[in-house]
């Protein structure tokens, strides 16, 4: 019997004759690796894309230990999205055909709050949903979870870059401590594995994507003349490479704002990041660059300090770093996620000593390029995916991420998929859209309510 067939695994005769009719055979490597180990009641760290099977991975295993004679909420789906949410309750509800009976509800913002409450009150075995419903259910007694043993993070590093941490840690306190915690995510930033430490206990972890190695960053020089040449070049690398995210390090705080400022007067969608800016003016800066709303960051090494880039594009050196570990310290934060990076290094040939002591540090040779033809800076310039929009209002006026997601996507709204990061400051909130209904998506906050009231609501 092959490793990879469904019928390899621990389950009961109906869901495997039900997961045949649908046509599953071989499982994904997510559902290899994780289905034993969930089936086994271990709690699982899964690192899955959308499309990796990761669904039915953790929809088997909540479905074979389902009772469905006990008319009690047993297991909990958390979704980004309200899209997200209808997708998995569609698809554990196509795996759990072969089980009469069963219910699955799901609980979203954005819809109307009255029929769910009716819909509790029959009861249900398996809810999905989004973060900020479920934890007003819970927070109005109309959800109950003190029989719940399994527990799903779906794609949670989504979650948490739209701002749901304190709605999971508030929905975390009504859940009985003796569950099974599955948690899916494309990605690992230290707050995953924050989260992951605080609620789970002695979790497997999957790894399915492919490790960052260093053959996945390019790294280019670029020999330059003078200052005015720096910049230039700087225009061509973007104008050639069109990163959605690119860091242009700079080594003084002087010059780190002068090169924005003459990026942006080019054309270019430039903020600056030094220790100049003013605590509020730094986490906009951050807030606007890493949900793809500005295409390029300049900025000094001590200020980038901190910055949570899963993976950007492109790294360019305006000048070479002072220490060669800074240097690869800078290079790192590109090609991460198996993901192609370019690292591109201006240099003058009175810096060539540098160069050799950088090539010796790294141990390899660094190619000398030619710059890209100058006829690119007749080219226009590129847009960001993405535009920032800023409401007067946060957690001290109680908003929250499923307030904002729900009155984005509510009647004649946006798509989920067309809401990217939202973060939450004390007095005020900032939601990323894409730019093509950036325009619908501030006219939907600004003549809709959030909390009962009305906010003013701006693109920056």
């Amino acid at each position: 019997m092959s490793q990879t067939a469904f019928s390899s695994l621990k389950l009961n005769s109906a869901l495997l004759e039900n997961i045949s009719s649908i046509g599953y055979q071989a499982m994904t490597p997510i559902q290899a690796q994780s289905l034993p180990h969930i089936l086994d009641g271990k709690d699982v760290i899964a690192q899955a894309k959308t499309g990796s099977g990761k669904t039915a991975a953790f929809g088997l295993g909540l479905l074979e230990k389902l009772d469905v004679k006990r008319f009690r909420v047993q297991s909990l789906i958390l979704c980004p999205t309200r899209e997200l949410a209808d997708q998995v309750a569609k698809e554990v509800r196509k795996l759990g055909r072969s089980i009469h009976n069963i219910k699955v509800l799901t609980l979203c913002g954005g819809m109307p709050f009255g029929p769910q409450i009716g819909s509790l009150e029959h009861g249900a075995h398996i809810i999905v949903g989004t973060p900020g419903r479920v934890e007003e259910h819970l927070r109005k007694g109309t959800l109950n979870l003190d029989n719940l043993n399994t527990f799903v993070l779906d794609e949670a590093d989504r979650m948490l870059d739209m701002g749901f941490q304190t709605a999971l840690d508030a929905i975390i306190e009504y859940m009985p401590t003796e569950r099974q915690t599955l948690l899916f995510s494309a990605t690992f930033p230290d707050q995953i594995q924050s989260i992951a430490k605080r609620i789970m206990n002695q979790p497997v972890l999957v790894h399915i994507a492919s490790a960052h190695d260093n053959g996945t960053i390019q790294q280019h020089l670029f020999k330059v003349d003078d200052d005015t040449d720096r910049l230039t070049a700087v225009r061509l690398l973007l104008l050639k490479f069109r990163p959605e995210s690119a860091v242009v390090f700079c080594n003084t705080k002087r010059e780190t704002q002068e090169v924005a400022d003459e990026l942006s007067r080019c054309g270019f969608y430039t903020l600056a990041l030094h220790g100049d800016l003013e605590q509020r003016d730094r986490d906009q800066t951050l807030v606007r660059f890493a949900n793809k709303s500005a295409s390029v960051l300049v900025a000094t090494d001590v200020a980038a300090r901190g910055l949570d880039i899963d993976a950007l594009d492109a790294v360019i050196n305006y000048h070479i770093a002072h220490d060669p570990e800074v240097h690869v310290h800078r290079i790192g934060r590109t090609g991460r996620a198996g993901s192609k990076g370019i690292a591109c290094t201006l240099y003058h040939e009175k810096e060539s000593r540098k160069i050799a002591e950088l090539e010796e540090y790294l141990g390899q040779s660094i190619n000398i390029k030619s710059l890209p033809s100058f006829s690119l800076l007749n080219e226009p310039t590129y847009k960001p995916a993405m535009a920032t929009l800023l409401i007067d209002g946060g957690k001290k006026q109680k908003v929250r991420a499923g307030d904002i997601l729900g009155a984005l996507t509510g009647e004649n709204g946006i798509h989920g998929k067309q809401v990217g990061k939202i973060q939450i400051f004390d007095n005020r909130a900032y939601v990323a859209v894409n730019s093509d209904v950036a325009k619908s998506a501030l006219k939907k906050l600004a003549e809709g309510k959030l909390k009962g009231r009305s906010f003013r609501v701006r693109r920056i």
